[in-house]
């Protein structure tokens, strides 16, 4: 049978993804860490990919620093180009979400309606949100790179949490309080709430 012209163009993603997940035998998602610079998005998500490996799961993560080397190179930091930022990254996750490959994506996605693009496109069921609480006086002290520094004194604007706001998450899937708990409670809990979404369980006919 001839394929219709319009398929070609829009083609329907769901039976690739389930044939993806079956070969990989892991069902794909994304998982979507948002919170202040600092507050241990990358550091958790990194500590979540290792552990996914040794399981033996196909893991990809996407960070702002990933990206903006990259990818998003041409972007900068006003309101507009941080918007196509999390754009892009949704659109790639979702491509490797359709692979059936679990994204692990850590970026700061400061404001809902930025969160909700990210949501609309991924497909809110596909989309697991990890908000990454603590306060921005510890974000401060654990800065290596100096940025909250250079906000306040300064040199850079529209820095979240100093010039630029952070809108609290309203109903994230997790919420991690990375200044109350160690690194390795917070794996647990992701661990705890991550696993029975991806391990494959075929379902007979």
């Amino acid at each position: 049978m001839m394929t219709n012209f319009q398929e070609n163009l829009f083609p329907n993603s769901l039976p690739q993804r389930n044939k993806m997940e079956t070969l990989l035998r892991q069902r794909s998602i994304v998982i979507w860490f948002t919170g202040l610079s600092g507050a241990g998005k990358t550091t958790l998500g990194r500590m979540l990919r290792d552990e996914l490996l040794t399981k033996g799961f196909i893991v990809q993560i996407l960070d702002g620093d990933y990206l903006r080397s990259g990818l998003n190179k041409d972007l900068g930091f006003s309101v507009d180009d941080r918007v196509e930022n999390i754009r892009r990254a949704a659109e790639v996750s979702k491509l490797f979400m359709e692979s059936g490959i679990i994204s692990i994506n850590c970026f700061i996605t400061p404001t809902e309606s930025i969160r909700s693009m990210a949501r609309q496109i991924i497909g809110g069921k596909n989309l697991l949100e990890v908000f990454v609480d603590c306060p921005i006086e510890i974000c401060q002290q654990r800065d290596i790179k100096g940025l909250y520094r250079k906000a306040l004194e300064g040199q850079i604007s529209d820095f979240t949490g100093v010039n630029s706001p952070f809108e609290i998450p309203l109903h994230p899937d997790i919420h991690l309080q990375t200044h109350l708990m160690s690194p390795q409670q917070c794996l647990e809990i992701l661990l705890n709430n991550i696993l029975p979404r991806i391990t494959y369980n075929e379902i007979k006919k």
